[in-house]
C-alpha cells in the first residue's frame, strides 16, 4: 500500500464536510426546512456594483486572466495598507502587505515562516480547526491556551506556557468560534509578552468589520515598532460577501513578507486576479455599504442574546460577529446532539468538540448565526424550545 504522511492522517477530516454529511438521506419538508447555522460564510452573493465591476474586468481587462504578482497586486496592497492605517491608527506600507488566496492560506503562509515540526504555537481554546489542523498535519505542537470569563485568554497563564521552542500565540478577534471581542488592553498584554519573549503575536481580524466597537479595537499598530513581532491577518470573504474568490491579506514586516513570497510561489503563484479586483474595488466604494451590514449583524446578534435569555437548558458563554457559543444541559454528548437536532428540530450546528482538544467540548455548540435574518434567528429558537434536551 502507497503510505500516507502521518502527521495527515491523524489530522481530524474536515468539520465543516463532516457535519454536511450528517444531512445526507435527510428531507426537510417545505414548511420547515433546514436552518444551517453550521459554517461562517455569507450565503448571499456581493452587491450587484461589486459584481458588475468584476464582469467588466473579466470582459474588458486581459490582465484579469494572467498570472500577477506573488504577494499581490499593487494597487489592493496600498489601498488595504491606507485603509489599516485608517483604521487603526499608525503607519502601514503596501510593502507590509501581502494578498493571499483567502485568510486560511494567510495563516499557513505565515506558520511555514514562523514553525518546522516539534516547535511549539499557542492557540487560545476553543480555537479555530482550521489553525489546530494546520499545525497538526506540519508537526508542530499545538498549546492550548483555555479561556476563561467571557471566553477571554489570559496573558498571565499563556506565560506559564511558553518554551524554548514556543514560537507564536494566535489571537482571534472577534473570536472564532465564540463570538468574543478581545478588550485592546488585552491584546496590548499579549504584544507584551510577545516581546519579552522574542515570538510573534498573530492577530487574525477576519471579522472585523463586524465588531460591535465604534474606532480602533486595540493599538498595537500605533507602536513604530510593531512590524518586529505583529503578524495581522484579515479576510475579504466576509466584508465584500467574496467567499469563493478567496481574497486574505497579511500585515506584517517586510523581511517576514520576503520568506511568505517563497511559500506562495510554491502553493499558489499568485493571487486570484478577479478576488483582488473585486476586493479593491470594494475598499475604494463600499464603506458605507459594509456598515450597513455591520448594523444587521449586530441587530442579528442582539436577537441571539435575547432568545438565549428565555431558552431552558442552554447557556450562552459567547456572542459577536457571526458566532454564538453556548453550553447545554443535555447528558447526550454534542456531536450526537448535533445529529438528533437535524432529524428532530431540522437545524444543524457544530458540537464543541470541534474547537477543543480531544475529550473536551463535550457539552458545547457553536452557532453561525450571520447565515440566518432575524426571523430565521427566531424560528430556531422557536425549534430548540421544543427540543427535549
Amino acid at each position: 500500500m502507497i503510505p500516507l504522511n502521518p502527521a495527515i492522517a491523524s489530522t481530524a477530516p474536515p468539520p465543516i464536510m463532516e457535519a454536511r454529511r450528517w444531512l445526507d438521506g435527510v428531507r426537510f419538508p417545505p414548511e420547515r426546512p433546514l436552518i444551517n447555522v453550521s459554517q461562517a460564510a455569507p450565503v448571499d452573493p456581493p452587491p450587484m456594483a461589486l459584481r458588475q465591476a468584476m464582469a467588466e474586468a473579466a470582459l474588458n481587462d486581459p490582465q484579469a486572466h494572467l498570472y500577477g504578482a506573488v504577494l499581490g497586486n499593487a494597487d489592493l496592497r496600498e489601498e488595504l495598507a491606507a485603509a489599516t492605517a485608517r483604521h487603526y491608527g499608525g503607519t502601514v506600507t503596501a510593502s507590509q502587505v501581502a494578498i493571499t488566496q483567502g485568510c486560511n492560506q494567510a495563516f499557513t503562509a505565515v506558520i511555514a515562516t514562523l514553525a518546522r515540526a516539534g516547535d511549539e504555537v499557542i492557540l487560545p481554546t476553543p480555537w479555530y480547526f482550521n489553525h489546530a489542523m494546520w499545525l497538526q498535519m506540519n508537526g508542530i505542537n499545538t498549546v492550548p491556551l483555555p479561556c476563561g470569563d467571557g471566553m477571554l485568554p489570559d496573558p498571565e497563564q499563556a506565560a506559564t506556557l511558553i518554551t524554548p521552542r514556543t514560537k507564536a500565540i494566535v489571537l482571534v478577534t472577534p473570536n472564532n468560534p465564540c463570538g468574543s471581542e478581545y478588550p485592546g488592553g488585552l491584546v496590548a498584554a499579549f504584544h507584551a509578552l510577545a516581546r519579552r519573549h522574542g515570538i510573534a503575536l498573530i492577530v487574525d481580524e477576519t471579522y472585523r468589520d463586524f465588531d460591535s466597537r465604534s474606532g480602533a479595537p486595540h493599538d498595537l499598530f500605533r507602536d513604530p515598532d510593531w512590524h518586529r513581532d505583529v503578524i495581522h491577518l484579515y479576510s475579504f470573504s466576509k466584508a465584500f460577501r467574496l467567499t469563493g474568490h478567496r481574497v486574505g491579506a497579511i500585515v506584517t514586516g517586510t523581511d517576514r513578507l520576503d520568506q511568505v513570497e517563497k511559500f506562495l510561489d510554491c502553493v499558489s503563484i499568485s493571487p486570484s486576479q478577479m478576488g483582488q479586483i473585486g476586493a479593491v474595488w470594494g475598499l475604494r466604494h463600499l464603506t458605507d455599504w459594509v456598515a450597513e451590514e455591520r448594523r444587521e449583524i449586530l441587530a442579528r446578534r442582539a436577537a441571539m442574546v435575547q432568545g438565549f435569555a428565555t431558552l431552558e437548558g442552554w447557556e450562552m458563554l459567547g456572542c459577536g460577529a457571526y458566532f454564538t457559543y453556548a453550553r447545554h444541559a443535555s447528558t447526550t454528548p454534542s456531536p450526537a446532539l448535533c445529529q438528533r437536532l437535524v432529524h428532530e428540530a431540522g437545524i444543524l450546528m457544530l458540537p464543541g468538540t470541534m474547537f477543543r482538544p480531544a475529550g473536551q467540548g463535550g457539552d458545547e455548540m457553536r452557532i453561525a448565526f450571520a447565515n440566518i435574518d432575524r426571523e430565521g434567528i427566531a424560528q430556531m429558537f422557536a425549534r430548540l424550545r421544543q427540543f427535549a434536551l
